[in-house]
Parts: structure tokens; C-alpha cells; sequence
């Protein structure tokens, strides 16, 4: 039996998945695009067979914001 962890790791790993192929085809880019929420954007996901959860994208979206903010920080320590 798949434990949670191992689910978390095989959905997060069709999120990057889907990320790759949004970049690199344009027929999923305008369908995932058409999207207006986070919960249009996973059915979406899942009807071109992609199997992405919604903490996928809130986990998603929590790594980019701490990104964001290492990268703001980075660059207001060279200023100084």
C-alpha cells in the first residue's frame, strides 16, 4: 500500500510534469490558461491526465512565495 508521503512525492512529480509540458505545448498552455481558479486549474489538469492534488498547487505557490522573498532578501543585502 502507497503511504501519504510517497502519494505527496507522485503528485508533486505530475505537478512539475505538467509545469514542463505547459511550457513546451501550446495546446495544454491555452487549455491550462482558460483556467480561473485553483480548482478549475487541477480538473483541467486531470482531464489531460495529469493526477495533481490541490496542496500540490498551494505547495507550489508556499515554495515560490519563500523564493520570492531569499531572492528579495539577497538582493537587499548586496545594496548595503
Amino acid at each position: 500500500m502507497v503511504g501519504a508521503q510517497e502519494m505527496l512525492k507522485m503528485s508533486w512529480h505530475e505537478l512539475e510534469r505538467l509545469v514542463s509540458d505547459v511550457e513546451s505545448d501550446s495546446v495544454i498552455r491555452r487549455a491550462m490558461k482558460c483556467c480561473r481558479s485553483r480548482h478549475e486549474f487541477v480538473l483541467a489538469a486531470r482531464r489531460l491526465g495529469y493526477r495533481i492534488t490541490r496542496v500540490d498547487l498551494q505547495m507550489a505557490f508556499e515554495e515560490d512565495q519563500r523564493e520570492r522573498r531569499l531572492m528579495d532578501d539577497q538582493l537587499f543585502c548586496a545594496e548595503l
